[in-house]
């Protein structure tokens, strides 16, 4: 690489992954010598970028924090407030942020210095979210210290809680966070297991990077999303779903979540929504309503035989209140039964 701006750029970006590169495997990945290294690596310290370098028979190289923010054109109210608004994203696993804000994150934080830091935790420790959906929350720091492991390819120990409430110690080499809108989840090969896992994050606990470096797998699918797409699809049984829809098909697609797939339109007022779901029936039917139009559930028949009961049940509850009775006790459920969608960890 000859151009020396673009050749720093990258350079910057690899030292900003939190781990220490040897100057041999930089200077490998950049295809340049050791000696242009520790050139480049001058120049990024006159631009104000703390790198601190190891001694020994290799050497190395991580940047740390410093006295003062490098040269991101952020003064430090606008790095406390990315830093907070980050860590809210990444907490609640917001649509459209999810990945880029962990890593963003764990870039910002690797470099923030000390008072910045604090003021960070402080704001972020006396504010509280309103949280939005059915997913869980999540404690920034866990997807921080899980995405600087997967970037420097460093093993990773975590308490877990299985979904029966089991509690292991876990020994992995993560590959892949992934958000599934509602739940993060961590694709990792278990060297215990000695096998390809999904942990849902929000029940793993006290995560350590060990600073053991591993060569990265190969992933049995094409990606992380389709291996845990397909770990989920073997835990929970499939659903035929067949759904007409009053409404316009971007008016249905915008109320639905995007694993159920796109309407297809019938009409300039209506559509229908065929697919393959794995979604629990209560929360499936749920969602169906909040489309807020008129609807049809053609299959499968335990959906239409629980949209019916449903309705009895939304009926009578807002007849008694019309009448000032007291809600009746609904039994024949109990709360396992009625909550959200089965994860797809082991």
């Amino acid at each position: 690489m000859t151009d020396t701006p673009a050749r720093l750029l990258s350079l910057l970006s690899l030292l900003q992954t939190p781990r220490e590169w040897p100057g041999s495997e930089l200077a490998e990945r950049l295809a340049v010598s050791p000696r242009t290294i520790r050139r480049d690596i001058d120049r990024l310290r006159a631009l104000g970028y703390p790198v601190e370098a190891t001694m020994g028979a290799v050497g190395g190289y991580r940047l740390v924090a410093g006295a003062a923010m490098p040269p991101l054109l952020l003064d430090d109210e606008e790095a406390v407030a990315i830093a907070v608004g980050l860590r809210a994203g990444a907490g609640h696993a917001i649509e459209g942020v999810e990945e880029a804000s962990v890593r963003a994150l764990a870039k910002l934080e690797q470099v923030l210095p000390s008072r910045l830091r604090h003021r960070v935790s402080t704001l972020q420790a006396a504010t509280i979210p309103l949280a939005q959906g059915d997913g869980a929350t999540i404690d920034p720091r866990t997807l921080t210290v899980m995405a600087s492991a997967v970037t420097g390819t460093e093993r990773l120990r975590f308490g877990y809680r299985s979904g029966d409430g089991t509690e292991t110690k876990r020994q992995v080499e993560p590959y892949r966070l992934v958000s599934t809108g509602r739940r993060w989840y961590l694709v990792a090969y278990d060297l215990g297991r000695e096998d390809w896992r999904t942990f849902r994050v929000d029940r793993v606990s006290e995560p350590f990077a060990t600073g053991a470096r591993f060569r990265p797998r190969e992933l049995p699918a094409g990606d992380a999303a389709k291996f845990l797409s397909r770990s989920m699809s073997r835990m929970k049984p499939s659903m035929e779903v067949d759904v007409s829809f009053l409404a316009p098909a971007r008016f249905v697609a915008a109320r639905l979540p995007a694993h159920l797939g796109a309407p297809e339109p019938t009409g300039p007022d209506s559509c229908r929504l065929r697919a393959s779901v794995h979604d629990s029936l209560e929360w499936l039917a749920l969602r169906l309503a909040l489309v807020d139009c008129e609807f049809t559930a053609h299959r499968p028949e335990q959906l239409t035989d629980y949209l019916r009961e449903l309705g009895a049940k939304l009926t009578r509850a807002a007849v008694g209140q019309a009448q000032g009775e007291p809600p009746k006790q609904i039994t024949g459920q109990t709360p396992e039964q009625t909550a959200g969608p089965a994860s797809g960890q082991r």
